[in-house]
């Protein structure tokens, strides 16, 4: 029973994917910023950057429903 506390609950993999879909969302909302028209309307602020914020987001999802083959 003391052997488990010391794991992780996710595996390398996950993690990573965590990393990966954080800086996604860090992009997206960067995007979203960079737009030139106001109150954010035009294509960057209402198109771009909310389908990369979504990307992130699902990214996340992803990495914590993924079973890591490395992890027990």
């Amino acid at each position: 029973m003391e052997e488990n506390k010391d794991r992780l609950a996710f595996g390398k993999k996950n993690y990573t994917l965590m990393l990966i879909g954080i800086l996604v969302l860090i992009i997206g909302f960067f995007i979203m910023t960079l737009d030139n028209q106001d109150y954010g309307l035009g294509f960057m602020g209402i198109t771009l950057g909310p389908i990369v914020v979504m990307a992130g987001f699902i990214i996340e999802l992803f990495a914590i429903m993924v079973k890591d083959k490395t992890h027990k």
